[in-house]
């Protein structure tokens, strides 16, 4: 697949048929459209850009639409330093949304729905705003997931799948639906097994093999930031690690994140699978301790952090 390959454009619009939480901002829409086109480096009515300071908005808007502003303002300032000549760093968002002790879902694997309509719209908000969106074989195998931006205007991301091993089938709807272009992430020990299982190649969907994915033994768990680095060589710049819990604690914890997007769900599970699993320390004036700030998304509160703070 050639770093060029366009997605084809989302057709939503922010009206009450798309809209799962009926209280958007009234100036959120159109200043949403004016983030959109700052995304793709075109000129904004709205929006002015500095090197110094990053994008800003010029107009007077709501409180709320300027916190949610707040909120996406780090990924389009990304965007635009990779835009300079010779600084193509990848940078790398995650979201997760667990319970208030811990858990992404319970014991049988239900996380319908652990976090409320808010989080669901934020989700596609960030997928609109990225180059591409990551999840696991876990939760590609347990939700067989769209990952599209179906309820926000925007372009459709890349959908990555992480399967080092190839443990996929290939039947999901990401390797199938045609809706957007999709990367299955594999060893390259394990690429030749991942493209049998596609049979004839979807037209949208592609192995892409990466030396060394999983060590040298093959048994240690992959490494991260090897799978950004050959996401970067076809132009996956800015990329999204949308789940599951395993996935992004990987990801956190090879300190391959910059911004860690974390959704605390006013509920309590008891037991089941783990949410964000951080590296254990013995005192606390080891423990990271990130810049952060919060937003409410309905009932379910937002902690983002930045993971190049701490």
């Amino acid at each position: 697949m050639p770093s060029t390959v366009q997605s084809p454009p989302s057709t939503a619009t922010l009206d009450a048929a798309t809209d799962p939480v009926g209280d958007v901002p009234r100036d959120w829409p159109g200043l949403w459209l004016q983030m959109l086109r700052a995304r793709d480096g075109a000129p904004s009515p709205q929006l002015s850009h500095s090197p110094e300071f990053g994008w800003s908005v010029d107009d007077v808007i709501g409180v709320r639409a300027s916190a949610l502003f707040d909120l996406y303002k780090p990924l389009l300032d990304a965007r635009a330093r990779q835009r300079r000549p010779r600084e193509h760093t990848p940078w790398v968002v995650a979201q997760l949304g667990q319970s208030l002790d811990g858990f992404v879902a319970t014991l049988t694997g239900d996380s319908y729905y652990v976090n409320g309509a808010h989080c669901l719209l934020h989700l596609h908000r960030l997928r609109a705003l990225c180059d591409a969106v990551v999840v696991g074989a876990g939760t590609v195998a347990t939700d067989n997931p769209q990952l599209t931006t179906r309820r926000v205007p925007g372009p459709q991301p890349v959908r990555v799948v992480m399967d080092p091993e190839a443990r996929l089938d290939g039947l999901s709807r990401v390797f199938r639906d045609g809706q957007a272009p999709t990367l299955w992430v594999c060893d390259s020990r394990h690429a030749a097994q991942a493209r049998s299982r596609l049979g004839p190649v979807p037209v949208h969907a592609e192995v892409l093999a990466v030396d060394d994915l999983l060590g040298k033994d093959g048994t240690a768990g992959y490494h991260p930031q090897r799978a950004v680095s050959a996401l970067a060589t076809r132009g996956l710049h800015l990329l999204f690690v949308e789940g599951g819990g395993i996935t992004v604690s990987r990801f956190f914890t090879a300190g391959a994140l910059d911004r860690l997007h974390l959704v605390v769900a006013p509920v309590l599970i008891g037991n089941g699978r783990r949410g964000l699993q951080a590296t254990a320390h013995a005192v606390m004036a080891d423990c990271p301790r990130p810049k952060v700030r919060t937003l409410a998304l309905g009932p379910d509160m937002l902690w983002d952090l930045d993971l190049r703070s701490s």
